[in-house]
Protein backbone atom coordinates (compact mmCIF):
# COMPACT_ATOMS: atom_id res chain seq x y z
CA UNK A 1 0.00 0.00 0.00
CA UNK A 2 1.65 3.28 -1.27
CA UNK A 3 1.51 6.30 1.88
CA UNK A 4 -0.71 9.02 0.98
CA UNK A 5 2.17 11.04 1.98
CA UNK A 6 4.39 9.81 -0.72
CA UNK A 7 3.78 12.09 -3.82
CA UNK A 8 2.51 10.29 -7.15
CA UNK A 9 3.63 11.75 -10.51
CA UNK A 10 1.47 10.53 -13.90
CA UNK A 11 2.05 11.89 -17.42
CA UNK A 12 -1.31 13.18 -18.75
CA UNK A 13 -1.55 13.53 -22.55
CA UNK A 14 -3.81 17.08 -22.52
CA UNK A 15 -2.57 19.88 -20.46
CA UNK A 16 -5.39 20.97 -17.98
CA UNK A 17 -6.93 24.76 -18.34
CA UNK A 18 -9.97 24.24 -16.75
CA UNK A 19 -10.70 28.17 -14.65
CA UNK A 20 -12.02 26.24 -11.31
CA UNK A 21 -9.08 24.17 -10.77
CA UNK A 22 -6.95 25.40 -8.08
CA UNK A 23 -3.54 25.40 -10.50
CA UNK A 24 -5.32 28.10 -12.99
CA UNK A 25 -7.06 30.15 -10.02
CA UNK A 26 -2.84 30.21 -8.87
CA UNK A 27 -1.36 31.17 -12.11
CA UNK A 28 -3.71 33.95 -12.01
CA UNK A 29 -3.21 34.83 -8.90
CA UNK A 30 0.47 35.11 -10.03
CA UNK A 31 0.13 36.78 -12.50
CA UNK A 32 -1.36 39.84 -11.24
CA UNK A 33 1.00 39.87 -8.30
CA UNK A 34 4.53 38.98 -10.76
CA UNK A 35 3.19 42.46 -12.67
CA UNK A 36 2.21 44.54 -9.15
CA UNK A 37 5.95 43.62 -7.97
CA UNK A 38 7.54 44.83 -10.98
CA UNK A 39 5.46 48.07 -10.89
CA UNK A 40 6.24 48.79 -7.31
CA UNK A 41 10.30 48.18 -7.81
CA UNK A 42 10.15 50.41 -10.29
CA UNK A 43 8.53 52.99 -8.77
CA UNK A 44 9.95 52.71 -5.96
CA UNK A 45 13.48 52.76 -7.39
CA UNK A 46 12.69 55.83 -9.30
CA UNK A 47 11.35 57.88 -6.76
CA UNK A 48 13.15 56.87 -3.36
CA UNK A 49 16.92 56.35 -2.46
CA UNK A 50 18.41 52.76 -2.36
CA UNK A 51 18.02 51.53 1.26
CA UNK A 52 21.63 51.33 1.74
CA UNK A 53 21.83 55.40 0.73
CA UNK A 54 19.28 56.03 3.69
CA UNK A 55 20.12 56.06 7.54
CA UNK A 56 18.10 54.06 9.63
CA UNK A 57 15.98 53.37 7.27
CA UNK A 58 12.06 53.34 8.71
CA UNK A 59 10.76 49.55 9.13
CA UNK A 60 8.06 50.26 6.32
CA UNK A 61 10.08 51.26 3.59
CA UNK A 62 12.52 48.61 4.54
CA UNK A 63 9.49 46.00 4.20
CA UNK A 64 8.64 47.58 0.85
CA UNK A 65 12.29 47.27 -0.48
CA UNK A 66 12.44 43.76 0.64
CA UNK A 67 9.19 42.82 -1.33
CA UNK A 68 9.59 44.74 -4.03
CA UNK A 69 12.94 43.05 -4.24
CA UNK A 70 11.23 39.89 -5.24
CA UNK A 71 11.06 41.47 -9.12
CA UNK A 72 13.70 39.00 -10.31
CA UNK A 73 11.66 36.07 -9.14
CA UNK A 74 8.27 38.42 -10.44
CA UNK A 75 9.62 37.80 -14.17
CA UNK A 76 10.59 34.39 -13.75
CA UNK A 77 7.13 33.52 -12.92
CA UNK A 78 6.17 34.89 -15.93
CA UNK A 79 8.25 32.64 -17.82
CA UNK A 80 7.58 29.75 -16.63
CA UNK A 81 3.68 30.53 -16.82
CA UNK A 82 4.39 30.99 -20.10
CA UNK A 83 5.51 27.97 -21.26
CA UNK A 84 2.86 25.95 -19.28
CA UNK A 85 0.10 27.88 -21.09
CA UNK A 86 1.24 29.22 -23.82
CA UNK A 87 3.61 25.73 -25.03
CA UNK A 88 0.94 23.22 -22.84
CA UNK A 89 -2.02 24.95 -25.32
CA UNK A 90 -0.14 24.56 -28.94
CA UNK A 91 1.07 20.42 -27.12
CA UNK A 92 -2.46 20.27 -27.26
CA UNK A 93 -3.54 21.45 -30.69
CA UNK A 94 -0.25 20.20 -32.62
CA UNK A 95 -1.47 18.25 -35.25
CA UNK A 96 -5.06 19.66 -36.02
CA UNK A 97 -5.76 21.62 -39.00
CA UNK A 98 -4.02 25.00 -39.24
CA UNK A 99 -2.70 24.55 -35.49
CA UNK A 100 0.17 26.73 -36.28
CA UNK A 101 -1.36 29.56 -37.89
CA UNK A 102 -3.80 29.89 -35.77
CA UNK A 103 -0.82 29.24 -32.84
CA UNK A 104 0.82 32.07 -34.43
CA UNK A 105 -2.32 34.70 -34.65
CA UNK A 106 -2.69 33.98 -30.76
CA UNK A 107 0.86 34.87 -30.17
CA UNK A 108 1.03 38.14 -32.57
CA UNK A 109 -2.33 39.28 -31.36
CA UNK A 110 -1.48 38.93 -27.68
CA UNK A 111 1.60 41.08 -28.06
CA UNK A 112 0.65 43.69 -30.67
CA UNK A 113 -2.83 44.28 -29.37
CA UNK A 114 -0.99 45.72 -26.33
CA UNK A 115 2.21 46.70 -27.50
CA UNK A 116 1.27 49.01 -30.61
CA UNK A 117 -1.11 51.61 -28.42
CA UNK A 118 1.64 51.20 -25.78
CA UNK A 119 4.05 52.30 -27.91
CA UNK A 120 2.24 55.52 -29.57
CA UNK A 121 1.13 56.79 -25.53
CA UNK A 122 4.82 56.15 -25.48
CA UNK A 123 5.68 58.78 -28.04
CA UNK A 124 3.07 61.29 -26.64
CA UNK A 125 4.62 61.10 -22.73
CA UNK A 126 7.56 61.34 -24.71
CA UNK A 127 6.93 64.37 -26.64
CA UNK A 128 4.79 65.61 -23.67
CA UNK A 129 7.93 65.95 -21.46
CA UNK A 130 10.52 66.59 -23.76
CA UNK A 131 12.50 63.51 -23.95
CA UNK A 132 11.91 62.87 -27.38
CA UNK A 133 10.20 65.13 -30.73
CA UNK A 134 9.08 64.08 -33.46
CA UNK A 135 12.63 64.21 -35.36
CA UNK A 136 13.14 61.47 -33.36
CA UNK A 137 10.98 59.13 -35.23
CA UNK A 138 13.35 58.40 -38.10
CA UNK A 139 15.01 55.19 -38.88
CA UNK A 140 17.98 55.06 -36.95
CA UNK A 141 18.70 52.19 -35.64
CA UNK A 142 20.22 53.93 -32.57
CA UNK A 143 17.79 55.92 -31.73
CA UNK A 144 15.15 54.65 -28.61
CA UNK A 145 12.11 56.69 -30.12
CA UNK A 146 12.69 55.70 -33.86
CA UNK A 147 9.86 53.95 -36.44
CA UNK A 148 13.14 50.91 -36.89
CA UNK A 149 13.76 50.77 -33.20
CA UNK A 150 9.55 51.01 -32.65
CA UNK A 151 9.11 48.20 -35.65
CA UNK A 152 12.18 46.22 -33.87
CA UNK A 153 10.76 45.95 -30.68
CA UNK A 154 7.34 44.32 -32.24
CA UNK A 155 9.21 41.71 -33.59
CA UNK A 156 11.89 41.14 -30.30
CA UNK A 157 14.38 42.45 -31.85
CA UNK A 158 15.14 44.73 -28.81
CA UNK A 159 18.45 44.61 -27.05
CA UNK A 160 19.58 42.56 -29.85
CA UNK A 161 20.01 45.10 -33.05
CA UNK A 162 17.92 47.57 -31.80
CA UNK A 163 17.21 49.39 -27.98
CA UNK A 164 14.08 48.63 -26.00
CA UNK A 165 11.67 51.29 -27.61
CA UNK A 166 11.51 54.87 -25.40
CA UNK A 167 13.83 53.20 -22.86
CA UNK A 168 10.71 50.78 -21.24
CA UNK A 169 13.72 48.22 -20.25
CA UNK A 170 11.15 45.66 -18.84
CA UNK A 171 10.45 44.96 -22.41
CA UNK A 172 13.40 43.13 -22.67
CA UNK A 173 11.95 39.84 -21.50
CA UNK A 174 9.57 39.89 -24.37
CA UNK A 175 12.22 39.74 -26.66
CA UNK A 176 12.82 35.96 -24.64
CA UNK A 177 9.01 35.62 -24.91
CA UNK A 178 8.81 36.34 -28.60
CA UNK A 179 11.98 34.15 -29.62
CA UNK A 180 10.34 31.18 -27.64
CA UNK A 181 7.09 31.60 -29.12
CA UNK A 182 9.50 30.37 -32.94
CA UNK A 183 11.46 28.35 -31.19
CA UNK A 184 8.71 25.76 -29.49
CA UNK A 185 6.65 25.62 -32.73
CA UNK A 186 9.71 24.68 -34.37
CA UNK A 187 10.59 22.19 -32.13
CA UNK A 188 7.50 20.77 -31.68
CA UNK A 189 7.56 20.29 -35.65
CA UNK A 190 10.85 18.78 -35.93
CA UNK A 191 9.59 16.45 -33.54
CA UNK A 192 5.94 15.53 -34.58
CA UNK A 193 5.98 16.28 -38.35
CA UNK A 194 4.71 13.37 -41.04
CA UNK A 195 6.44 15.37 -43.60
CA UNK A 196 9.94 14.60 -43.65
CA UNK A 197 10.84 17.69 -45.57
CA UNK A 198 9.20 19.90 -42.32
CA UNK A 199 10.91 18.26 -39.90
CA UNK A 200 14.33 18.96 -41.54
CA UNK A 201 13.01 22.64 -41.96
CA UNK A 202 11.90 22.98 -38.51
CA UNK A 203 15.18 21.44 -37.17
CA UNK A 204 17.00 23.46 -39.00
CA UNK A 205 15.37 26.71 -38.66
CA UNK A 206 15.10 25.88 -34.88
CA UNK A 207 19.14 24.84 -34.74
CA UNK A 208 20.00 28.38 -37.07
CA UNK A 209 17.45 31.07 -34.92
CA UNK A 210 19.46 29.11 -31.78
CA UNK A 211 22.91 30.11 -33.43
CA UNK A 212 21.93 33.41 -33.67
CA UNK A 213 20.22 34.56 -30.71
CA UNK A 214 22.09 35.91 -27.50
CA UNK A 215 23.24 32.59 -25.61
CA UNK A 216 21.61 33.73 -22.40
CA UNK A 217 18.23 34.12 -24.16
CA UNK A 218 18.13 30.85 -25.46
CA UNK A 219 19.78 29.60 -22.02
CA UNK A 220 16.50 30.73 -20.71
CA UNK A 221 14.37 28.95 -23.10
CA UNK A 222 15.23 25.97 -20.35
CA UNK A 223 13.03 27.33 -18.06
CA UNK A 224 10.32 27.89 -20.46
CA UNK A 225 10.43 24.69 -21.57
CA UNK A 226 10.30 23.64 -17.97
CA UNK A 227 6.45 25.05 -17.78
CA UNK A 228 5.89 22.94 -21.02
CA UNK A 229 6.80 19.73 -19.97
CA UNK A 230 5.32 20.37 -16.50
CA UNK A 231 2.33 21.12 -18.11
CA UNK A 232 2.40 17.12 -18.59
CA UNK A 233 2.89 16.11 -15.44
CA UNK A 234 0.14 15.20 -12.45
CA UNK A 235 1.49 15.30 -8.90
CA UNK A 236 -0.90 13.72 -6.01
CA UNK A 237 -0.23 14.43 -2.66
CA UNK A 238 -2.08 15.15 0.54
CA UNK A 239 -2.14 18.72 1.63
CA UNK A 240 0.68 18.70 4.67
CA UNK A 241 3.12 17.44 1.68
CA UNK A 242 1.63 20.21 -0.50
CA UNK A 243 1.82 22.92 1.97
CA UNK A 244 5.34 21.61 3.22
CA UNK A 245 6.26 22.32 -0.31
CA UNK A 246 4.89 26.21 0.06
CA UNK A 247 7.28 26.38 2.68
CA UNK A 248 10.59 25.25 0.99
CA UNK A 249 9.61 27.10 -2.07
CA UNK A 250 9.26 30.45 -0.15
CA UNK A 251 12.71 29.97 1.69
CA UNK A 252 14.67 29.08 -1.35
CA UNK A 253 12.98 32.16 -3.11
CA UNK A 254 13.59 34.18 0.20
CA UNK A 255 17.38 32.76 0.11
CA UNK A 256 17.96 34.00 -3.57
CA UNK A 257 16.18 37.46 -2.89
CA UNK A 258 18.66 37.83 -0.34
CA UNK A 259 22.01 36.57 -1.55
CA UNK A 260 21.71 36.42 -5.52
CA UNK A 261 21.57 38.51 -8.75
CA UNK A 262 18.24 41.04 -8.30
CA UNK A 263 18.38 42.40 -11.82
CA UNK A 264 20.68 40.35 -14.24
CA UNK A 265 19.02 37.31 -15.87
CA UNK A 266 22.12 36.00 -17.51
CA UNK A 267 24.21 32.19 -17.32
CA UNK A 268 25.13 32.86 -13.89
CA UNK A 269 21.63 33.20 -12.63
CA UNK A 270 20.07 30.13 -14.69
CA UNK A 271 21.44 27.53 -12.30
CA UNK A 272 19.07 29.20 -9.53
CA UNK A 273 16.31 29.85 -11.60
CA UNK A 274 15.88 26.63 -12.76
CA UNK A 275 15.57 25.58 -9.19
CA UNK A 276 13.36 28.37 -8.49
CA UNK A 277 11.25 27.63 -11.67
CA UNK A 278 11.19 23.79 -10.80
CA UNK A 279 9.98 24.65 -7.28
CA UNK A 280 7.35 26.60 -8.46
CA UNK A 281 6.08 24.04 -11.42
CA UNK A 282 6.11 20.92 -8.65
CA UNK A 283 3.65 23.40 -6.91
CA UNK A 284 1.18 24.20 -9.85
CA UNK A 285 1.17 20.37 -10.85
CA UNK A 286 0.06 19.50 -7.73
CA UNK A 287 -2.76 21.77 -7.90
CA UNK A 288 -4.59 20.39 -10.48
CA UNK A 289 -7.92 19.32 -9.18
CA UNK A 290 -11.02 21.21 -8.82
CA UNK A 291 -11.93 23.58 -5.74
CA UNK A 292 -14.68 22.77 -3.93
CA UNK A 293 -17.96 24.67 -3.91
CA UNK A 294 -17.97 24.93 -0.25
CA UNK A 295 -14.36 26.74 -0.21
CA UNK A 296 -14.71 30.68 1.42
CA UNK A 297 -11.09 30.95 -0.30
CA UNK A 298 -11.33 29.78 -3.83
CA UNK A 299 -14.27 32.14 -5.47
CA UNK A 300 -12.23 35.29 -4.32
CA UNK A 301 -8.87 34.17 -5.14
CA UNK A 302 -10.15 33.01 -8.64
CA UNK A 303 -12.65 36.32 -8.95
CA UNK A 304 -10.02 38.70 -7.89
CA UNK A 305 -6.74 36.94 -9.58
CA UNK A 306 -8.51 36.50 -13.18
CA UNK A 307 -9.78 40.58 -12.31
CA UNK A 308 -5.63 41.61 -11.79
CA UNK A 309 -4.35 38.49 -14.27
CA UNK A 310 -6.58 40.50 -17.03
CA UNK A 311 -4.83 43.49 -17.35
CA UNK A 312 -1.51 42.40 -15.59
CA UNK A 313 0.26 42.46 -19.38
CA UNK A 314 -1.07 46.08 -19.71
CA UNK A 315 0.83 46.94 -16.13
CA UNK A 316 3.81 44.93 -17.33
CA UNK A 317 4.88 47.11 -20.65
CA UNK A 318 2.88 50.39 -19.59
CA UNK A 319 4.20 51.16 -15.95
CA UNK A 320 8.08 52.49 -17.01
CA UNK A 321 6.60 55.28 -19.19
CA UNK A 322 3.83 56.24 -17.07
CA UNK A 323 6.84 56.05 -14.08
CA UNK A 324 8.88 58.75 -16.65
CA UNK A 325 5.53 60.86 -16.66
CA UNK A 326 4.82 60.91 -13.06
CA UNK A 327 8.24 61.78 -12.14
CA UNK A 328 8.10 64.25 -14.51
CA UNK A 329 5.81 65.68 -13.17
CA UNK A 330 6.70 65.54 -9.51
CA UNK A 331 9.81 67.08 -10.14
CA UNK A 332 8.32 70.09 -12.23
CA UNK A 333 5.09 70.55 -10.39
CA UNK A 334 6.26 69.76 -6.85
CA UNK A 335 9.65 70.16 -7.19
CA UNK A 336 10.20 66.38 -5.80
CA UNK A 337 13.09 64.81 -7.80
CA UNK A 338 13.17 62.06 -4.89
CA UNK A 339 10.93 61.33 -2.02
CA UNK A 340 11.59 60.76 1.53
CA UNK A 341 10.77 58.03 3.39
CA UNK A 342 11.00 59.73 6.50
CA UNK A 343 8.47 62.04 5.13
CA UNK A 344 4.29 60.70 5.49
CA UNK A 345 3.46 63.56 2.64
CA UNK A 346 5.55 61.86 0.44
CA UNK A 347 4.23 57.98 1.59
CA UNK A 348 1.17 59.78 0.25
CA UNK A 349 2.33 60.96 -3.01
CA UNK A 350 4.37 57.12 -3.91
CA UNK A 351 1.07 54.77 -3.15
CA UNK A 352 -1.21 57.66 -5.08
CA UNK A 353 1.23 57.11 -7.90
CA UNK A 354 1.39 53.03 -7.46
CA UNK A 355 -2.63 53.33 -7.33
CA UNK A 356 -2.55 55.77 -10.78
CA UNK A 357 -0.51 53.15 -12.36
CA UNK A 358 -2.99 50.41 -11.52
CA UNK A 359 -6.05 52.35 -12.33
CA UNK A 360 -3.93 53.73 -15.81
CA UNK A 361 -3.39 49.88 -16.98
CA UNK A 362 -6.66 48.81 -16.11
CA UNK A 363 -8.26 51.53 -18.63
CA UNK A 364 -5.84 50.89 -20.83
CA UNK A 365 -6.47 47.32 -21.11
CA UNK A 366 -10.46 47.91 -21.79
CA UNK A 367 -9.45 50.43 -24.43
CA UNK A 368 -7.07 47.70 -25.82
CA UNK A 369 -6.11 44.62 -24.34
CA UNK A 370 -9.53 43.49 -23.90
CA UNK A 371 -9.95 43.81 -27.50
CA UNK A 372 -7.52 41.02 -28.54
CA UNK A 373 -9.77 38.20 -28.60
CA UNK A 374 -12.02 40.03 -30.78
CA UNK A 375 -9.14 40.97 -33.26
CA UNK A 376 -8.28 37.54 -33.06
CA UNK A 377 -11.49 35.72 -34.10
CA UNK A 378 -11.84 38.22 -37.15
CA UNK A 379 -8.21 37.19 -38.34
CA UNK A 380 -9.10 33.43 -37.77
CA UNK A 381 -12.55 33.81 -39.54
CA UNK A 382 -10.13 35.16 -43.08
CA UNK A 383 -8.51 32.03 -42.88
CA UNK A 384 -9.28 29.17 -45.60
CA UNK A 385 -11.25 26.25 -44.23
CA UNK A 386 -10.31 22.91 -45.15
CA UNK A 387 -13.36 21.69 -47.59
CA UNK A 388 -14.83 18.48 -46.47
CA UNK A 389 -13.81 15.28 -48.75
CA UNK A 390 -16.43 14.91 -51.83
CA UNK A 391 -17.52 11.42 -50.61
CA UNK A 392 -16.85 8.27 -53.42
CA UNK A 393 -19.88 7.35 -55.85
CA UNK A 394 -20.44 3.74 -55.17
CA UNK A 395 -21.43 1.97 -58.37
CA UNK A 396 -24.70 1.01 -57.23
CA UNK A 397 -25.33 5.04 -56.06
CA UNK A 398 -28.70 7.05 -58.19
CA UNK A 399 -27.12 10.23 -57.53
CA UNK A 400 -26.74 12.29 -60.74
Amino acid sequence: MVSPHIPRFAFQRQGQFDEASWHSILISVLRGLAAFIVATAHLRAAMYPAVRDVADPPLWFQGLAFLSGFAHQAVLVFFVISGWLVGGSLLNRIGQPHAVVNYAIDRVTRLWTVLIPTFVLTLVFAFAIGAASPASFGFSAADPYSATTFAGNLVGLQRILVPVFGGNFPLWSLANETWYYVLFPLMALACTAQDKLVRLGSAAGLLAIGFLLPTALVAYFLVWLLGVAFSRIRIECSNAVRWAWVVLLLGVSGYFRLTGELDAFELSTLGPDLLCGLLYLVLLSSLQFKASPASRLARPARDGGKFFAEFSFSLYVLHVPLIGLMHYWSTEHLGLRQLSPFEPRHTAIYFGMLATLIVAAYVSYLLFESRTYRIRSALKRKLPRPQAPRPERSVLSTEP
